[in-house]
């Protein structure tokens, strides 16, 4: 039997995977919803008079912006393609690292005449970019515009993390995964697909049969890693079947 792929990424990203993981794998696996955080759009934005760049490090960070200012003139960089996407697709110009918080970091340091910043970000976010280029001699501050709200799994996902079928576990985010891991027991035998080592660092030990990290934290690398995921575990059960 083919794995039951769960995916517990915010809305509407969590329909958006499903829909490009049908696409590549067919009518094989079953794919399962039951996103662990709802976003939520809170605080206002700060006088942007100053702001000569601004700095994103999610999707949900380019729609808060866009949701409460008309301000599409100052140039953007973000930590990925899909975010560089969505800000440009509300009209910004924007420089994408394509990787990490990290390489994010590196990129803007590397550059002249940046500042001041402002990292438009969620209240639970990773990489400390603020306080990291204030190190590093670039002015910048950071505003909240959104909420990771935590919510529980739905009972169709329980009963499949409870039940004896396989099932692969994408992870997006170290957050996700510590709610994941903190809402329930997993007694199904499960592989876990995660987009960083941060993710694959908030595993239990020696619970998935497998941990694989995608090549580079983007969707398409993720949609990937799946891909071999479910072919190994098909691969693997027609072995079974064939003794």
């Amino acid at each position: 039997m083919s794995p039951t792929i769960l995916i517990t990424r915010p809305g509407p990203f969590d329909a958006e995977f499903a829909d490009k993981l049908r696409s590549r794998l067919g009518c094989g696996p079953r794919v399962v919803l039951s996103p662990l955080i709802r976003i939520e759009k809170v605080g206002q934005l700060p006088d942007l008079a100053a702001v000569k760049t601004l700095i994103f490090t999610s999707r949900n960070g380019v729609a808060a912006f866009a949701a409460k200012t008309d301000r599409r003139d100052i140039p953007c960089y973000c930590v990925g393609d899909a975010t560089a996407q969505a800000a440009r697709d509300e009209g910004m110009t924007t420089t994408s690292c394509d990787g990490t918080s990290d390489d994010l970091v590196t990129l803007i340091l590397a550059e002249e005449d940046l500042g001041p910043c402002l990292h438009v970000r969620g209240k639970h976010a990773a990489g400390n970019v603020a306080e990291r280029l204030r190190a590093g001699g670039i002015t910048t501050d950071e505003t909240v515009l959104y909420q990771q709200m935590s919510q529980p799994l739905s009972d169709e996902a329980l009963a499949l993390l409870a039940g004896s079928e396989p099932v692969i576990l994408p992870l997006f985010s170290p957050r996700t995964a510590q709610l994941l891991f903190a809402s329930c027991e997993i007694s199904a035998p499960y592989d876990v697909v995660a987009i960083s080592e941060n993710v694959a660092a908030e595993l239990p030990d020696g619970d998935p049969r497998t941990v694989q990290i995608a090549e580079k934290p983007t969707v398409s690398a993720m949609l990937d890693a799946v891909e071999r995921r479910v072919a190994a575990a098909n691969a693997l059960e027609r072995g079974n079947l064939a003794q």
